[in-house]
């Protein structure tokens, strides 16, 4: 751990590494984002595929909640694609508040984080 102290960046080998995790999550995403959209899309093109003798609430809850994934999965989608530019800025993984070095465990874990742990706590 305390062989980040000194450093300011990660080196592009690390960089590249996170580049690859990046991508598969972002992959994975626009799939997930894909999934949603076609159930929206099959929902309004197939109004007879409800439920008989429900009333439409369901249909309309339904559809909401595929519209509130959908756009929760666009901003994922658009953290995922702003970590990639800071990667090849070589500005990723540095807090935006504190200017150290975001730890690996963290950025494995939620790879589009822009603050430390310690800038995370003391918001």
């Amino acid at each position: 751990m305390n062989q980040n102290l000194d450093k300011t960046r990660y080196s592009d080998e690390e960089l590249d590494e996170f580049r690859i995790l990046i991508e598969e999550k972002l992959d994975k995403a626009k799939d997930q984002l894909q999934f949603y959209l076609q159930q929206l899309e099959d929902m309004a093109d197939n109004p007879d595929a409800k439920i008989k003798g429900l009333d439409d609430g369901i249909g309309t809850a339904e559809s909401e909640r595929l519209t509130g994934l959908a756009a929760r999965q666009k901003k994922h989608i658009q953290h995922l694609e702003n970590a990639l530019i800071r990667i090849q800025n070589k500005a990723y993984g540095i807090c935006r508040e504190t200017g150290k070095l975001i730890s690996k465990e963290r950025l494995r874990a939620v790879p589009h984080a822009t603050l430390s742990i310690e800038a995370k706590q003391n918001r």
